[in-house]
């Protein structure tokens, strides 16, 4: 096969490539999915947060135990970074794009969360908190009624 013959396959070949690419997002999200059997919802709570010298908005953000996590953060004034160390996230956060973050809330507690990327004087002081709250056992049904415990040993 001469180097004319090869064109044709090349050509080819890149094609494939190319197609194949394009089903890929431009930007990573991060996923993690929730383990089997924790409840998670496959409908993620989506949170939108703004990043801005030198403050996140909201600076405090609850969810639940197990639930899908979707943060949807948009840099106002320039880049940022956002970090929180006990889910592995740590993501650039560039001047009026939004960045989509989603994780699963496995692990109940308080933790923090701060900008990553120099961003001027008070970079130190841009941070914030995640609150994990524990899921309630059991349906709804068992928990709205405290009354009805005292006829249930008859």
């Amino acid at each position: 096969m001469n180097r004319f013959d090869r064109g044709p396959a090349v050509l080819a070949i890149l094609v494939v490539m190319a197609a194949a690419l394009s089903h890929y997002p431009a930007r990573p999200t991060f996923a993690q999915d929730a383990a089997p059997g924790t409840g998670a919802s496959k409908d993620p709570k989506e949170i939108r947060i703004t990043a801005k010298k030198y403050e996140y908005d909201p600076a405090v953000i609850t969810v639940s135990q197990g639930e899908h996590v979707k943060l949807v953060i948009t840099a106002l004034d320039h880049d940022h970074g956002f970090k929180i160390d006990t889910f592995h996230i740590d993501e650039l956060l560039k001047k009026g794009e939004q960045t989509t973050i989603e994780f699963t809330a496995d692990t109940t507690g308080t933790f923090p969360f701060q900008c990553s990327h120099f961003c001027g004087l008070g970079h130190k002081g841009m941070k914030g908190e995640l609150v994990v709250e524990t899921t309630a056992q059991g349906s709804p049904e068992e928990h709205s009624d405290p009354s009805a415990e005292q006829f249930s040993n008859r």
